[in-house]
């Protein structure tokens, strides 16, 4: 079950997380359920895997704004180094990230109980 404990051993700045959200804890963790649940966490990787680095930079991006604001920074660490790689459109592996980025949501939705 998701609670604030349970983010702060995930690693989740939980009180700059809460103070973006007036301190409403329930809000948080309702802004945290839906962050876990966004699609651009598949487009993200659907993006690497086909070598889109366009779509792949909009769906970091975007990621990146969403999971810096609720500070989740486990998952938020590496999708903010691949928004800055996918930036320069260099010729990179991106095996190692997508590997990272997949381990933390996973790590952030068994939080849910998933």
């Amino acid at each position: 079950m998701l609670t604030i404990d349970t983010l702060k051993a995930y690693g989740a700045n939980v009180q700059e997380g809460l103070g973006r959200c007036m301190n409403n804890e329930a809000f948080y963790l309702r802004l945290v359920k839906m962050a876990a649940g966004d699609a651009n966490f598949g487009k993200l990787d659907s993006a690497l895997a086909a070598g889109d680095l366009t779509g792949a930079f909009e769906a970091a991006h975007a990621l990146k704004g969403m999971l810096g604001n609720l500070a989740l920074t486990p998952v938020l660490t590496p999708v903010a180094e691949v928004t800055e790689v996918l930036r320069a459109q260099t010729g990179t592996d991106y095996g190692p990230y997508r590997e990272r980025i997949r381990a933390q949501h996973q790590a952030l939705l068994e939080l849910f109980g998933n």
